[in-house]
């Protein structure tokens, strides 16, 4: 389970970087969006990890609230490249 959570939670940060490069607005989106979808299955290993016992609720509830603000910065990335 760690591994998997330390596999999305780094995808989140690597793919947001290499949209920094994106070649075109969509390149752009479909990294944002990749990003989006890992912070979320973070989101969700963070949840397991949490109710198997291995994070405490104040490891977790730290972890889970900069984890919905990353989604919540990455939504409305989204949302606004969308608009255009």
């Amino acid at each position: 389970m760690s591994k998997q959570l330390l596999r999305c939670g780094t995808s989140i940060g690597a793919n947001s970087r290499e949209s920094k490069n994106a070649q075109s607005r969509m390149d752009f989106l479909n990294k944002i969006n990749i990003a989006l979808k890992e912070a979320d299955e973070t989101e969700y290993w963070l949840d397991i990890i949490h109710t198997t016992g291995f994070l405490d609720d104040e490891q977790y509830l730290s972890l889970d609230k900069d984890c919905k603000e990353l989604i919540a910065i990455l939504v409305t990335i989204v949302k606004k490249i969308k608009e255009k």
